[in-house]
């Protein structure tokens, strides 16, 4: 599991890499921050169950943060 991590933090630099490229400066910072993240929370060779628990606290709060960020600071579409 952890290297599953790293895999993670290897593609989000990737991500990263691709969203600085194409001059979303914003976009690739939080993915540079995100695969560091990664990288260092899979070098600490947690268990398995951690590994797992942390997975879904960073999808439930990426998942609200998203959905926050979509309904009350975009706008509505119409």
């Amino acid at each position: 599991m952890a290297r599953m991590f790293r895999v993670l933090g290897f593609w989000c630099f990737v991500i990263g890499l691709m969203s600085f490229a194409g001059d979303m400066t914003e976009m690739s910072l939080l993915f540079f921050m995100q695969a560091a993240a990664f990288i260092l929370l899979g070098y600490l060779n947690f268990s398995e169950r951690t590994y797992i628990l942390m997975f879904w606290g960073y999808m439930v709060f990426s998942f609200v943060g998203f959905s926050y960020w979509t309904v009350f600071k975009m706008g509505l579409p119409f």
